[in-house]
């Protein structure tokens, strides 16, 4: 069972909880992740394939006190 969560270069993917059987299923789904506006990372492990997501903030604000 893959994590439920990577951490690369200190950001928080998550994942969607969906094993794909082909490469072309989870750049399917992968694309559909992008056009609204997620970075989107997919692994494979054992000839299965899972698409992990993170949500691109619209405004990146300074934190308190910047």
């Amino acid at each position: 069972m893959p994590e439920n969560f990577k951490v690369i270069d200190t950001k928080k993917y998550m994942w969607d909880g969906k094993i794909y059987e082909q490469e072309s299923e989870a750049n399917n789904v992968a694309e559909g992740y992008k056009k609204d506006r997620f970075e989107i990372k997919i692994f494979s492990e054992e000839s299965k394939f899972f698409v992990y997501s993170r949500r691109v903030a619209a405004v990146e604000t300074p934190a308190e006190g910047q």
